[in-house]
């Protein structure tokens, strides 16, 4: 694993949308999705609004790697479940960065979505 630089990081966390395509057991990626990311610390993170449930969620599992596009920047990263301590500071992160939504950031902040929280980490493919 590699840290995110500082302006990579900058520039996905001000984004207001992420593409995530997930990787297959074949090693191609999926079509992308679009969805909401937010930074908590120095961090990147994700949730399916439909928790563990959800179509893109499943897809991560298979290989735990992916690409993201957001802000400019195009990533190839690893997803990591987090932690539940992590949980609190992503729900201040959302309700921060989307609070303006508030009839949509709830779905993000349930128990189902918060099970689903992925931490997205900077991969490096060899070669």
């Amino acid at each position: 694993m590699t840290d995110w630089n500082g302006p990579d990081l900058e520039k996905i966390a001000a984004a207001e949308e992420l593409e995530l395509a997930s990787e297959r057991s074949d090693g191609t990626l999926r079509d992308p999705v679009t969805m909401w990311v937010v930074r908590s610390g120095d961090q990147l993170y994700v949730r399916s609004v439909k928790g563990p449930d959800g179509p893109w969620y499943r897809g991560t599992k298979s290989r735990h790697r992916g690409r993201i596009e957001a802000g400019g920047v195009r990533q190839d990263v690893t997803f990591h479940p987090a932690e539940p301590g992590e949980y609190l500071g992503v729900d201040a992160a959302y309700r921060e960065k989307y609070g303006h939504c508030t009839s949509i950031v709830e779905h993000v902040l349930t128990e189902r979505a918060r099970a689903s929280t992925l931490r997205v980490e900077v991969h490096e493919r060899p070669g």
